[in-house]
């Protein structure tokens, strides 16, 4: 067991990191952000989105029983309905529901 003193340390060390690395950005990027940086910020969210249903894919058996088909309607189903009411939470909710519902059905 560590004692109080020793996990207050710890506490206000890891208080002390958080708060250097919120700050850093700030302190560096003062007079302006880079452009390489925006770009980033531009990119990454569809490049992350982009891996994680590949991801999420990558293990679909279409030689099984339900061919891919509750994975290929969930995703048709968040895509249309996120370009239809670009509700993020909605869509993803939804396809969620859609997929659990198929594989208990299928």
């Amino acid at each position: 067991m560590i004692s109080e003193t020793h996990a207050l340390a710890l506490i206000g060390v890891m208080a002390l990191g958080t708060m250097a690395l919120r700050f850093l950005p700030f302190l560096l990027f003062s007079k302006g952000t880079p452009r390489v940086i925006l770009y980033l910020g531009d990119v990454l969210p569809y490049a992350v989105m982009a891996m994680l249903v590949v991801y999420c894919l990558k293990s679909t058996d279409f030689m099984s029983a339900s061919h891919g088909l509750p994975e290929i309607l969930s995703v048709a189903l968040v895509a249309g309905l996120h370009k239809w009411k670009h509700s993020t939470i909605l869509s993803i909710l939804a396809g969620t529901i859609c997929y659990m519902l198929l594989i208990r059905i299928m």
